[in-house]
């Protein structure tokens, strides 16, 4: 009987031990992601469910706020020692932020990771002088949505990738009537809209160069957009205009606008007609469509940092990325699952294989300054007011220019 016991007791301490250690073992990630919609965080609450699924001992928990939001807080979350240990980095800001990211070259190495099968730009966009901070999700060029039910009605042709600045502005103002606009403009649509005429506004050494006569001409563009054709709504001086635009062409209220192949999910929902896709306007020569992308990070604060790698292994992993393109959430990053994006994501967005076929063929980097968070904010600030017509194209760069040397 006592030996009986014995065994009893050792066996409970051994099963105590064994409880505790497998609960040792649980590791607990968070991972701080942008939405735009609800159907876009459900889209991100199975990429985390997918990390569990493969390694039961990892949960991930997934906070999202809005895409300005984002930005706001995240070097507040850095400065007060609050980052997730997933951070979502965009390309376009990955020179501001990339001190906050592990740098993953070595852990590339080690575990042979094929960073082959990912689109090379967006590699590149991922990178740091030669370092990667983060394994991307999506790439995609800007392009322009268009409302088919508008144009159809209008009598307007559907616009083929490839079409003209002229094309683009007849067009706008032929559906520019009724209280309704042909286009939808943002200010930090110059930066895209100038690299797609040729105009250079960072020079050959990495600077701003907002002032030479290129990127003022390009600035003229877009502020006589609104101020001269009066074929784009005024829009205010806030950092989430974008949103706002979005949602004017979701509501009908502009007929055109600049966006990604990732906003699809969202529109998806929200726009009651027919959506079509078409290349960015280009200027007298080729168009030179710029594309950038997104991906996941490990923070440098992590404590974590093993199980953070293989979590954002699974969330830019073949299935993951299928899964993202089939609902329509993102081009992927992997060259071979892009098929799925053009086969289910764009099948009901008339043209759209055709317009991102073209504008990826006719893709250039795009080139941004070490500062650009801070000149985007200084776009967002200093447009609205030349949109509205109480500044000029060269006063509005001067003013942008001067501040962005600060």
């Amino acid at each position: 009987m006592k030996v009986l016991k014995k065994t009893l007791l050792l066996a409970a301490i051994g099963s105590s031990l064994f409880a505790t250690a497998a609960s040792a073992e649980q590791v607990n990630l968070t991972w701080q992601m942008w939405t735009g919609s609800e159907a876009d965080t459900k889209g991100w609450q199975h990429l985390a469910d997918m990390v569990t699924a493969k390694y039961p001992d990892i949960k991930v928990t997934l906070t999202t706020t809005g895409w300005v939001d984002y930005w706001t807080r995240l070097p507040v979350l850095a400065a007060s020692g609050q980052l997730a240990d997933i951070v979502s980095m965009q390309s376009l800001r990955m020179p501001n932020f990339y001190s906050l990211l592990e740098p993953l070259n070595d852990r590339i190495a080690a575990n042979k990771f094929d960073v082959g099968a990912f689109t090379p730009s967006i590699i590149g966009g991922m990178s740091v002088d030669k370092q990667l901070y983060g394994l991307p999700y999506d790439v995609g060029p800007w392009v322009i949505y268009y409302n088919q039910d508008a144009l159809e009605a209008a009598g307007i042709p559907l616009p083929k990738p490839g079409w003209t600045l002229a094309e683009f502005t007849d067009t706008a103002k032929k559906l520019t009537k009724d209280g309704k606009y042909g286009f939808g403009i943002t200010p930090v649509n110059y930066s895209v809209l100038a690299s797609a005429w040729g105009d250079k506004y960072v020079n050959n050494a990495g600077e701003l160069d907002l002032t030479n006569p290129g990127a003022v001409a390009a600035a003229d563009r877009l502020i006589g957009f609104a101020a001269k054709d009066k074929i784009a709504p005024l829009v205010p001086p806030s950092a989430d205009v974008g949103t706002v635009v979005q949602g004017r062409f979701n509501s009908g209220n502009v007929a055109m606008y600049i966006d990604g192949p990732w906003s699809i999910i969202g529109m998806k929902d929200q726009a009651k007609f027919k959506i079509g896709l078409t290349t960015l306007p280009r200027a007298e020569g080729e168009l030179s469509a710029v594309t950038a992308g997104s991906g996941f990070g490990i923070a440098t604060t992590s404590k974590n940092k093993d199980a953070a790698w293989k979590a954002i292994q699974v969330l830019t992993s073949p299935e993951a990325l299928q899964y993202l393109a089939e609902q329509g959430r993102a081009l992927p990053a992997r060259t071979a699952s892009q098929s799925s994006w053009y086969k289910v994501a764009a099948k009901d967005i008339t043209n759209g294989g055709e317009a991102l076929d073209y504008s990826l063929a006719h893709s250039v980097p795009y080139v941004i300054t070490n500062n650009w968070a801070a000149v985007e904010n200084l776009f967002n600030q200093y447009f609205p007011p030349a949109f509205a017509g109480s500044a000029d194209a060269k006063q509005t760069m001067e003013s942008i220019q001067s501040l962005a040397q600060q």
